[in-house]
């Protein structure tokens, strides 16, 4: 059992559309498979897949997804490592969400050998404490609607001779994932081994827009801003009783491309 608190990372536009995004759907996903998948030692995932950011492109632009994988296991090095990145879900602004993908023209994915929707980036071997960074391009046509497109990713590896896999959010149902992080007393811990993979890695996400588009985004986030502001001096100034400092509240959904909040399975 372990906290689901995971560090994400990505562009400030980007970050902020997803933080605006909170709340709508996303794909529906087949259910996890049963696996025999160890655990990674608690606290370690995050390390796994870090400095992923997102991007931020015109309709019939390109942009770079990068990314740093790492191996955090002392004195043992983690070989055949895999990254897969995948576009799995797809918001239309102003937040018009679809259910599943459903983009003809939706960004595509170039990695080092091949491009789609999904594509697999060979690491090879990375060394005990050491980090590889990568990166994939991104690619729209003319075509490629306004909006926000999620992207999920797993990492594949063997150390000491055994598999390992694991997984964003992205690819569970909120079935699976309220399962997984029901803790006793109504407490939320996360439980990866009830997921079928050895931990959890962030997912990040590509924001298509028009400048027109990213101006009124941008004068709506500015607004959002503001309120933020207010919201935080309003939580964090001192209580009017010496009874003690709040604490703050502890997260209860799962971080996604789209935000904390998810409304149906696949979110």
């Amino acid at each position: 059992m372990r906290s689901r608190d995971r560090a994400r990372a990505g562009p400030l536009a980007v970050l902020l559309v997803v933080a605006v995004c909170l709340g709508l759907n996303a794909a529906v996903l087949p259910a996890a498979r049963a696996s025999s998948y160890p655990t990674v030692p608690l606290g370690l995932d995050r390390w796994f897949v870090s400095d992923l950011t997102g991007a931020e492109v015109s309709p019939g632009g390109g942009g770079t997804i990068s990314f740093t994988v790492g191996d955090p296991l002392t004195g043992l090095s983690i070989s055949s490592t895999v990254l897969t990145l995948q576009v799995y879900a797809f918001n239309a602004f102003p937040g018009n969400a679809t259910s599943t993908l459903g983009v003809s023209s939706a960004p595509v994915l170039v990695a080092s050998t091949v491009s789609g929707l999904s594509v697999n980036e060979s690491l090879g071997t990375v060394e005990a404490n050491q980090t590889v960074a990568g990166s994939v391009a991104v690619q729209t046509s003319a075509t490629t609607p306004s909006g926000t497109f999620a992207v999920r990713t797993a990492l594949r590896f063997v150390a000491g001779g055994v598999d390992y896999l694991l997984e964003s959010r992205g690819w569970f149902t909120s079935a699976q994932w309220a399962a997984a992080t029901a803790g006793p007393n109504g407490s939320v811990d996360l439980n990866v081994s009830a997921l079928g993979v050895s931990g959890v890695v962030p997912e990040t996400s590509v924001l298509v827009s028009s400048s027109n588009l990213s101006t009124a985004i941008y004068a709506v986030l500015g607004a959002g801003v503001v309120l933020v502001g207010i919201a935080a001096w309003l939580y964090f100034r001192p209580p009017k009783s010496s009874s003690g400092v709040r604490n703050a509240p502890e997260e209860t959904q799962a971080p996604s491309a789209f935000g904390n909040k998810r409304t149906r399975d696949g979110d």
